[in-house]
């Protein structure tokens, strides 16, 4: 390979900027469950509410100032039961938090935000846990070329705030900014290329309802099998 032959494959796709980026910040509403919910719930989730009307959550993700790319591993145990050389065989997946980090407005709206989100998880009176599906979200990171045409993206399914990071205070830091840095826990995700129409939940459900009628199938009497078969 020549130096001609990389000029060309460099110019013909360019490269990946880690500065070219947007993430979207789409958090639960909180409402899913709340006719079981608390009048403390319901007061975060109309804090939610009322944020994501004024345009704190979307302003949230536009001054995330750094944050992971997921990575994915697969999960793998050594396979004995064969002569030779020992190979490795898949038996899971698993998944590292993500890290980001936001800047401060002046009102700390941006960790409040946070704050919401995760109040969302606990009711901070009873200390109860919440409805799992009242405070889990998701999450998008976009990345873009230098034509801001978006090439590549992840969603974090199910995701949510697991640490909200300590902030330091100091006289000595008139030239900063202050930041707050969380982490999100999610249960998996999937680039929005070519896998965008991966959903785990439709096929578990329907899998649980296939389940279920042959159950009820084998346990039918076959006359009451064969009747409902005359008339469906």
């Amino acid at each position: 390979m020549s130096i001609y032959e990389i000029q060309a494959e460099i110019g013909k796709n360019g490269l990946s900027r880690p500065n070219r980026y947007e993430v979207v910040l789409l958090p639960p509403s909180g409402h899913r469950g709340q006719k079981n919910s608390t009048e403390s719930r319901k007061n975060f989730s109309q804090i939610m509410s009322e944020m994501l009307g004024d345009g704190t959550i979307r302003g949230a993700g536009l001054r995330c100032e750094s944050i992971d790319m997921p990575g994915r591993n697969v999960d793998t145990t050594p396979d004995t039961n064969i002569y030779g050389p020992g190979r490795e065989i898949a038996t899971g997946f698993s998944y590292a938090d993500v890290t980001a980090t936001f800047q401060c407005s002046s009102d700390m709206r941006e960790k409040r935000f946070l704050e919401t989100w995760q109040r969302l998880a606990y009711n901070p009176h009873t200390w109860s846990i919440g409805y799992y599906f009242d405070y889990v979200g998701t999450v998008q990171i976009n990345t873009f070329d230098e034509q801001n045409k978006k090439m590549y993206g992840v969603e974090l399914v199910e995701a949510f705030p697991k640490n909200i990071n300590a902030q330091s205070l100091g006289y000595g830091t008139n030239n900063s900014y202050q930041t707050v840095q969380c982490t999100f826990v999610y249960r998996y995700w999937k680039n929005t290329v070519d896998e965008s129409r991966i959903d785990n939940k439709p096929i578990l459900l329907r899998e649980n309802h296939n389940q279920t009628s042959r159950r009820n199938t084998k346990n039918t009497p076959a006359v009451v099998s064969k009747l409902g078969g005359m008339f469906s």
